[in-house]
């Protein structure tokens, strides 16, 4: 018995010794994305901007709303980030000069994305990502708004 015993001990050490412990696994991701916006119509929300989520922090202006409009648009298997379908039928609104990009990672997913007001679907994916952009101050014909 005392040989089973000790064989029994030196496999559990090896058995133990190969499992990670929590301390050396990687870390979780992070939900962090730079923000930059461009010709948003005010200057005090053009510019680039950090925001982490879970836990929420950054220079971002609206750190606690953009994580929580985020974690709302992100569903399991599609990417929140992803632009109209090419063949999307668009009304032909201008919004405005505003642009952004987005990159960094989200939900543990690489985010490239771009973002401009140039038709309907354009205009409707900017406000469904607001308050992480921002929204766009733009009335055609007042002074200081420009075309396209």
């Amino acid at each position: 018995m005392p040989v089973r015993t000790a064989l029994a001990a030196a496999l559990l050490l090896a058995a133990t010794a190969t499992v990670p412990t929590a301390a050396a696994t990687s870390p979780a991701p992070v939900d962090h994305l730079t923000v930059t916006v461009a010709r948003s119509g005010s200057a005090r929300t053009d510019g680039t901007f950090e925001l982490y989520c879970h836990p929420g922090g950054g220079t971002h202006r609206s750190v606690r709303a953009a994580c929580e409009a985020l974690d709302a648009l992100t569903k399991w298997g599609k990417d929140p980030f992803a632009p109209p379908p090419a063949l999307a039928k668009c009304t032909a609104r201008d919004g405005g000069p505003a642009s952004a990009r987005v990159t960094g990672t989200w939900a543990a997913r690489a985010v490239n994305a771009r973002f401009a007001r140039t038709n309907g679907c354009e205009i409707e994916r900017w406000e469904r990502f607001e308050p992480l952009l921002p929204t766009a101050f733009y009335r055609p014909g007042a002074p200081g708004s420009t075309g396209r």
